[in-house]
């Protein structure tokens, strides 16, 4: 004889409510925990990297590993800034960021001229400072998007605060794209000139620092950008031990 079944009533509709709610704030509070940890890891990752790379040389870029892929190779060899001719420092200086030694990272005069170019149809450049090229050239990949440009100037802010400019300016040269597949000073002198970085001539630095804005497509050359350079370097004031 079977017995018949009777409805648990409001009571356990309730508790079977209950018991979802919780579950599903549970589940909510494990997505939040997982968000937060990420937001902070992005916010502090840059940071702890910079500070490695404060004593410790950078073993690759992504920049580096996107052009092998395509092809292009890879030459580097660090060499500290003492042994990177200080007509070569002059040289990018004066090329790429005549007030890398003033600002803190961001040229706000270079980028309002930006701004106001874009506003008249006209084609955004000259608004990256050194600090921001650095930036770019350790974490960053090539493609110019409003996404990298933030990511860029965050990671300015960070580099600035954290490294002298001395330090920037080593990094600078050290990993920046002189030619398909060369990387920093001592690979370009050598493939170039024949001669180490520290023994660039103030024609040969400037030849250098006139590619630098499109390294795949220019190569050095007397005159032209380079002469104008070479001139704009004589301006350009360092200590005994380097930039600023």
């Amino acid at each position: 004889m079977s017995e018949d079944i009777k409805p648990e009533g409001p009571g356990g509709d309730r508790l079977r409510e209950s018991a979802a709610e919780s579950a599903a704030l549970r589940h909510f509070r494990r997505v939040a925990l997982i968000a937060a940890r990420a937001v902070l890891f992005l916010f502090f990752a840059p940071a702890v990297v910079i500070l490695i790379y404060a004593v410790v040389p950078p073993p690759v870029t992504p920049l580096m590993l996107i052009r092998a892929v395509e092809g292009h190779g890879l030459s580097k060899d660090w060499v500290p800034l003492t042994q990177i001719s200080p007509h070569l420092q002059r040289a990018v200086i004066a090329a790429e960021d005549g007030k890398f030694c003033l600002h803190g990272g961001f040229d706000w005069q270079a980028v309002d001229s930006a701004i106001e170019r874009r506003r008249q149809g006209g084609r955004v450049v000259g608004a990256s400072t050194i600090s921001m090229q650095t930036a770019k050239n350790l974490f960053l990949w090539p493609a110019r998007t409003y996404f990298r440009k933030g990511g860029e100037a965050y990671i300015t802010v960070w580099l600035e605060t954290l490294l002298s400019k001395r330090r920037i300016l080593e990094l600078y040269l050290n990993v920046i794209e002189f030619g398909p597949g060369l990387y920093g000073a001592e690979a370009a002198a050598r493939h170039y000139f024949k001669v180490s970085a520290a023994d660039l001539s103030p024609s040969q630095a400037a030849q250098l620092a006139s590619v630098l804005p499109s390294p795949l497509n220019w190569r050095p050359s007397p005159g032209g950008r380079a002469g104008t350079i070479e001139v704009r370097a004589r301006s350009v004031q360092l200590g005994s031990d380097g930039p600023c």
